[in-house]
């Protein structure tokens, strides 16, 4: 699958004992037998081309991981279960888990419009602040134009001679929403649905406006350091990955899965933004989305907010929250995550609905397909060769579509 037409979709207890890390030792007998589907539909993804893949499931078990394929091609090392990886759009849940908290504590509303928060950002062909509310960019019904499938972006970005001479260049913010303004909005705001980056751009700018620190400071003090995330991180303008991690590959073409692999590991993560700058590891996902799902981080109320979903255009199993996509897998469980693709790394994180269930996996390359088969193995023990409705999963890069 090339880089274009990555579809990543649907796809995290307690602050105590809960919460502590995961035991990452070989799986006893009973565990492995457990998750034997899992383990094979992990082998199935490499199998398919990915590189390699890694997995960690938290239930009323315990932890469980599995590994499979290399994290790096050059010298034959394994994946592991401790792997940081470049999560891309799960960045999102975090910057809406955020703008939740400040609506609790009563320092926006989200049916303040943009314009209120970012005067005169949201501004041209047909684009217009005054009109589009924050709950608006949360779900994805505002129309607002997604800066990464703008053609130039994409060529400079996501093509290996664009890559190669821009994978450094540090982009603000504002850089990023001045290339969505330059398109018309696909369509007027609350009228349709269509996933766009440029929404959760402007999601964390807001965030500096109502608090006076940026997004990567409040999902640190609101999320990361009350949770224990040890392995999870906003790099910033960083390029470099923290350790332990393997390295991440990607075909760098628009339109084709063929052709050389090439090693994307180091990238300036600001091109991505409060879309998707972020970096963690299966563990602290499942740990992530379990205690949101199970009320840690948010008051009923703005919980119950984040759940209310508008249907995802092309995708009848699955809708979309604030931040949040809800799944319907083919047995029936339902499940609530997101995914993300960024250079390099496709990843899916997802937990049950009463936060007791999570898996959370990345793949380190770009164009070998996603979680899904994972998920439907995991919840449902299906066999990876399987396939059912809900393996057609809606549109959600960071990675141009």
């Amino acid at each position: 699958m090339s880089v274009r037409t990555i579809l990543v979709g649907a796809t995290a207890v307690a602050l105590s004992a809960a919460l502590a890390a995961p035991a990452l030792a070989v799986a006893a007998p009973a565990a492995a037998g457990r998750h034997e589907a899992a383990r094979q539909a992990v082998r199935a993804a490499v199998a398919a081309g990915a590189p390699g893949a890694t997995a960690t499931v938290r239930d009323a078990h315990g932890s469980w991981s599995t590994t499979a394929g290399v994290g790096d091609l050059r010298t034959g090392a394994p994946r592991s279960p401790l792997d940081r990886y470049r999560v891309g759009s799960i960045t999102k849940t975090f910057v809406a888990t955020v703008l939740l908290q400040l609506e609790a504590e009563g320092r926006l509303s989200l049916d303040d419009t943009v314009d209120r928060w970012l005067p005169g950002v949201v501004r041209g062909h047909g684009h217009d602040g005054r009109r589009i509310t924050l709950r608006q960019l949360l779900n994805h019904t505002s129309g607002i134009y997604n800066y990464t499938s703008d053609e130039t972006f994409a060529r400079t970005y996501f093509t290996k001679d664009g890559f190669f001479e821009h994978r450094y260049d540090t982009l603000r913010p504002e850089d990023l929403v001045r290339i969505a303004m330059s398109h018309e909005p696909d369509f007027a705001p609350g009228t349709s649905w269509k996933y766009s980056n440029t929404n959760y751009v402007l999601a964390g700018m807001v965030i500096q406006s109502a608090t006076g620190h940026s997004y990567a400071q409040e999902i640190r003090r609101r999320v990361i350091e009350p949770l224990r995330l040890t392995a999870t991180s906003l790099p910033g303008t960083r390029a470099t990955m923290p350790r332990p991690s393997s390295r991440a590959y990607s075909k760098l073409s628009l339109d084709t899965t063929t052709g050389p692999t090439y090693d994307v590991t180091e990238l300036n993560p600001s091109l991505a933004s409060s879309a998707g700058e972020m970096i963690s590891d299966s563990a602290d996902l499942d740990r992530f989305y379990s205690a949101l799902l199970r009320g840690r981080l948010l008051p009923v109320r703005q919980l119950k907010e984040m759940k209310t979903t508008v249907p995802v255009t092309g995708a009848p199993n699955a809708a979309y929250g604030l931040g949040l996509m809800e799944q319907t897998l083919s047995c029936g469980v339902r499940v609530w995550g997101h995914d993300g693709g960024i250079h390099g790394s496709v990843s899916s994180a997802v937990t049950t609905a009463d936060g007791r269930h999570s898996l959370a996996l990345n793949l380190n390359g770009d164009w070998a397909g996603g979680g899904q088969p994972v998920l439907e193995a995991e919840f449902c023990g299906k066999p990876a060769h399987e396939e059912g409705p809900s393996d057609k999963r809606p549109p959600a890069p960071l990675l141009p579509s």
